[in-house]
């Protein structure tokens, strides 16, 4: 069985590029070994990330995160079982929404800013579908 996970958190401490591609690196690693897949979008000290596999495995990769001390203020935005993958290219795509159009942000929240934890799941979903429309999501493909 399939399912999608969607959370947010902020940062334990500020976000350098070493610390997102250590996080990328690791998540690529151990997602290929896991059959996972998924994106990741940070902003600021603002993590969202989606998962996908099966529940098994997404479930035990969520209960990682939340104890990882690089997050903070985990939240649960949205699960879903699937019946399949909308981001099945990548074993973890990222966005950096510091080069996405705000006017992109607008649609889906009052400011044009991220911050999952003040709109519903539903809205960060459409907003991840739409930055995969317009390839907004970078990363190796499987």
């Amino acid at each position: 069985m399939l399912v999608r996970l969607l959370y947010a958190s902020r940062a334990a401490q500020p976000l350098s590029s070493e610390v997102v591609d250590t996080i990328l690196s690791q998540s690529r690693k151990h997602n290929t070994d896991h059959g996972v897949t998924g994106i990741l979008c940070y902003s600021g000290d603002i993590f969202m990330q989606v998962l996908e596999g099966g529940r098994k495995e997404v479930s035990s990769l969520y209960n990682t995160i939340v104890r990882d001390g690089r997050h903070r203020n985990v939240e649960l935005l949205h699960f879903e079982e699937i019946t399949e993958r909308r981001f099945s290219g990548w074993t973890m795509g990222q966005v950096n929404l510091a080069k996405v159009n705000p006017s992109t942000l607008l649609k889906y929240s009052a400011r044009p800013v991220l911050d999952p934890f003040l709109v519903s799941g539903a809205a960060s979903m459409a907003l991840l579908d739409e930055l995969i429309a317009t390839a907004a999501i970078v990363g190796r493909p499987l």
